[in-house]
């Protein structure tokens, strides 16, 4: 019996892929095209997209697949988002090692995804481009060679147009906008300090709005102009909100089991097809809980 084929369409014009997928299947209501996206029966390219607001430009294939990606491709602690051949995009959960801490090597994101590139090609690597912290969940990219690597990281602020975060911080912050800029620099004890001084660190720059406030508590969209580590939970310790449940810096309070920090957004150009891509990734569930 032959096995139905995919069915394909050429992109005319600029479009979002969720109302180019509606306008192609009218007999598909939203709900369908959920579905075909959640089980990776949508390819851009080649690659597979679950991004309902993935770009598409005029000359692309959109495919759709007759049947569901196997799902190796899920992982306890990530899930694959977009991967070609030059980059994987991960949305990260609380809890997950970014890499290797020295303790734990196997049950980290780069270790499961080392493992998925090697179970097409045994001599395929990953590397490594950005990090986040273990308590932070999130949109998280790495590339698939070293040459990609390379190009990611020395025009990484040229590269990512958008770098976008969710917090919930303790008490109401009162400016419904902000800037923080400080100098943060790292101790022995890897707790990273903030200064005023140029000369006691490197220069850390976070911008917030304030989403919402209720009770006690205040969500923040956060974007970055710089990436030091930890900025986002030092800054907001500086402005008296730390981040709940971040203990490591001043947070007294643990409502949802885990650092209320989130990487929601990263937006960028593909290093290779010059390509601008965005992901967004759902904000968590335990987030919306205290609201």
């Amino acid at each position: 019996m032959r096995k139905p084929a995919p069915a394909s369409f050429e992109v005319m014009e600029d479009a979002e892929l969720f109302t180019f997928l509606l306008s192609h299947f009218p007999n598909k209501n939203r709900d369908n095209i959920k579905t075909l996206l959640r089980d990776k029966q949508i390819l851009v390219d080649g690659a597979v997209v679950t991004q309902y607001n993935h770009p598409l430009h005029a000359g692309q294939q959109v495919e759709v697949s007759p049947h569901k990606i196997s799902g190796e491709r899920d992982f306890h602690g990530i899930s694959i988002i977009y991967e070609d051949r030059d980059i994987i995009v991960i949305d990260k959960h609380a809890g997950m090692l970014s890499m290797s801490d020295g303790k734990e090597r196997h049950q980290t994101a780069y270790g499961m995804l080392s493992r998925h590139v090697k179970t097409e090609d045994a001599g395929n690597k990953i590397f490594i481009v950005h990090r986040l912290d273990r308590e932070t969940s999130g949109v998280m990219m790495f590339a698939k060679s070293e040459k990609v690597q390379r190009l990611l990281q020395e025009s990484w602020r040229d590269t990512v147009t958008e770098r976008t975060y969710l917090a919930i911080t303790e008490g109401i912050v009162e400016k419904d906008e902000g800037v923080i800029r400080s100098y943060l620099k790292e101790s022995k004890a890897l707790i990273v300090y903030s200064s005023q001084d140029p000369l006691h660190g490197e220069l850390a720059v976070t911008r917030y709005q304030v989403l919402k406030r209720k009770g006690d508590f205040t969500m923040l969209k956060i974007n970055l102009e710089t990436g030091q580590k930890n900025q986002i939970r030092v800054h907001m310790k500086d402005i008296g909100h730390p981040i709940l449940g971040d203990k490591k810096y001043g947070s007294t309070i643990d409502p949802i089991g885990r650092v209320a920090l989130h990487a929601w957004v990263l937006a960028f150009i593909h290093p290779v097809t010059g390509e601008k891509l965005r992901f967004e990734t759902p904000m968590p569930r335990k987030f919306m809980r205290l609201f």
